[in-house]
């Protein structure tokens, strides 16, 4: 329900975020790593059910693979699935995403935010979407215990700059979701999170700016 809230709101205001969510190994018939309800799925067939939308991204930049909104996804042709993961990461038998992008252990900021940018405009090329889901796991970090990727503070700062800019500036409504985390450090894992929220709530200040002074 906190995804589904938060992309009603994000088509709303052009941006909001889930401070849960990103469940994305959850599966129709089952739930799997850690997951038991894919929210982003389920929020993108309420959206198509409502006739809120007609045609949803999902950007999964969790470390892990998103199998699950693939699986329940696949089948329908108005969603499109972007998974950039560790190549070598869970799940070991992993189900096609539109587009996956499998990453070598090791990878760390420059090489990743590369990729990245390089991606997104391809991603937005051939179709106009209404919506973009974002899952913007912070388990791609070099001190997360199920990682295999050497991102820093910094690089996550970029990534959600990247990918929050990128869409904002194209007139694309973005739901962002926190993902994947595993770190015995709480205070700097709960950090690494706020990211995502101090990033979108800049675009979201520099959109209220603009209304505000367009009718002044």
């Amino acid at each position: 329900a906190g995804t589904v809230l938060a992309a009603r709101l994000a088509l709303k205001h052009g941006i909001a975020c889930n401070a849960a969510g990103g469940s994305h190994h959850a599966r129709r018939a089952q739930g799997a790593g850690f997951c038991t309800f894919n929210d982003v799925a389920v929020a993108s067939l309420v959206l198509l059910a409502e006739g809120a939308v007609e045609n949803i991204l999902v950007v999964d930049l969790d470390v892990h693979q998103g199998d699950g909104t693939a699986d329940i996804l696949k089948d329908e042709p108005r969603a499109f699935t972007f998974s950039m993961h560790g190549e070598r990461n869970y799940p070991a038998r992993k189900i096609a995403s539109d587009v996956d992008i499998a990453l070598p252990d090791g990878t760390g900021d420059a090489a990743y935010l590369d990729r990245l940018g390089a991606i997104l405009p391809e991603l937005c090329a051939g179709r106009r979407w209404d919506i973009v889901f974002y899952n913007a796991g912070v388990d791609v970090h070099a001190e997360d215990r199920l990682g295999r990727l050497t991102l820093t503070d910094n690089g996550l700062r970029s990534r959600e700059e990247l990918v929050i800019s990128y869409f904002r500036k194209a007139g694309i409504p973005l739901c962002g979701v926190i993902g994947g985390g595993y770190s015995s450090d709480v205070p700097a894992l709960a950090a690494r999170h706020a990211i995502l929220f101090e990033v979108a709530a800049a675009y979201a200040d520099a959109r209220q700016a603009t209304s505000c002074s367009s009718q002044s």
